[in-house]
């Protein structure tokens, strides 16, 4: 299904949106609330109106479903499929104007999953079996805001660290890689220490590969949010400048001294922790510790003391600023899902979103509860009307 699949998104590549990652097709089955789901699409923006609840946002998540990670929800694979379904799992299929041409992609949730119970999600792109999801950051990055990152630098640190390396994701192709081989040997160290009696080289030889692989992720974000704060320098319009930067033990190694050096000191910093992360039951020191600072550039204001507002404003910012790096760096613009980002903002800055967005040039998925909102797409977007798992076009639109 997946090659003829490749054929139509091929048959479909010239008529999509200039310069951009772009969703010509998107099919679901077992997905949240739809048992099926098929939508063709011309390339350009899309807007999802409908109530709460009705599915706009379950759309939207599969969509995130297209890059690596447990997508904008970050929920259990399990959890994504349709409660009352009574099958094995669920599937999102998709065809793309991807960064290297058309290319159809399937994912869903593995049957059986692995021996230890854990889950595990099946990836394949143009019909073949991928070995992870990491692959699919060599056909397309996708780029995200939901409700739920409002309280992004107020809340804990590890979802800020996760939006810091998503950030990366679209700015160095190997980070996603570095990340998941750094947390694979943590992983495995802590299971050694856990039980006792390892052997002390092959600690030592996890310790290295996490130092490693630690020190390359810690320069990726150091340099991946430089590039960020040096682009919204140089950005007009109505949102706010941000500062931004990478903080933990070994980013800070990394404005002091080589690369190597840091290596070394973050593997002797493991060895001499063994007995502490013995019994923590975890690694307590290394860059799944960092955090992501930002500050409101103009205010001289930590982001955590800004307004909602403010806030909501900085979020949008950094994402922009990013998503115009995307595609500086690899001619091609990110796909970016914006659920309930239009309610929240006045009609000033809601126009220049849209323009922005325009601009940037990548298809860019919109959810509201109120059409109105986005009067400023009218002719240019896709409008979707969604109520209780059922998608109408509302009109043809040319993009």
């Amino acid at each position: 299904m997946l090659r003829s699949a490749a054929r139509v998104a091929e048959q479909s590549y010239e008529g999509t949106t200039a310069g951009g990652t772009a969703v010509l097709s998107l099919n679901l089955r077992d997905f949240r609330n739809y048992a099926e789901l098929h939508l063709r699409l011309t390339g350009g923006p899309v807007v999802l109106t409908g109530p709460n609840g009705a599915g706009k946002t379950n759309i939207l998540e599969a969509l995130s479903f297209l890059s690596p990670g447990r997508g904008l929800r970050r929920a259990k694979l399990s959890d994504v499929s349709r409660s009352d379904c009574g099958s094995a799992g669920w599937v999102a299929q998709a065809e793309l104007a991807s960064m290297v041409g058309p290319v159809a992609i399937g994912t869903g949730l593995a049957e059986g999953g692995e021996d230890d119970g854990s889950e595990r999600r099946v990836v394949r792109i143009n019909g073949e079996a991928a070995p992870s999801a990491n692959g699919l950051v060599e056909y397309l990055d996708v780029v995200w805001l939901t409700p739920q990152m409002d309280r992004l630098f107020v809340e804990g640190l590890s979802t800020r660290r996760r939006f810091m390396d998503r950030l990366v994701y679209g700015l160095d192709g190997g980070h996603a890689r570095q990340v998941a081989a750094y947390e694979k040997a943590m992983r495995e160290r802590n299971r050694l220490l856990k039980f006792g009696g390892a052997d002390p080289a092959w600690l030592a030889a996890l310790e290295s590969q996490m130092a490693e692989h630690g020190v390359a992720v810690a320069a990726a974000r150091r340099d991946g949010l430089a590039r960020i704060e040096a682009g919204m320098a140089l950005a007009t319009g109505p949102f706010p400048r941000a500062r931004l930067a990478a903080q933990g033990p070994v980013e800070t190694w990394l404005a002091d001294m080589p690369a190597l050096a840091a290596e070394e000191k973050l593997r002797t910093l493991l060895a001499d922790r063994r007995g502490i992360d013995r019994d923590a039951g975890a690694a307590t020191e290394g860059p799944h510790r960092s955090d992501m600072a930002v500050w409101h550039a103009d205010k001289d204001q930590p982001a955590a003391q800004c307004s909602t507002g403010e806030q909501k404003a900085l979020l949008i910012a950094i994402t922009l600023a990013n998503a115009r790096l995307i595609r500086a760096r690899r001619a091609m613009a990110p796909l970016m899902l914006l659920d309930e980002v239009s309610a929240h903002l006045d009609g000033r800055r809601r126009a220049a979103l849209y323009e922005e967005l325009l601009s940037i040039g990548g298809q860019v998925w919109l959810t509201g509860t109120d059409e109105d909102l986005f009067e400023g797409l009218s002719g240019r977007a896709e409008f979707f009307t969604v109520t209780d798992g059922v998608v109408t076009p509302r009109a043809a639109v040319s993009c």
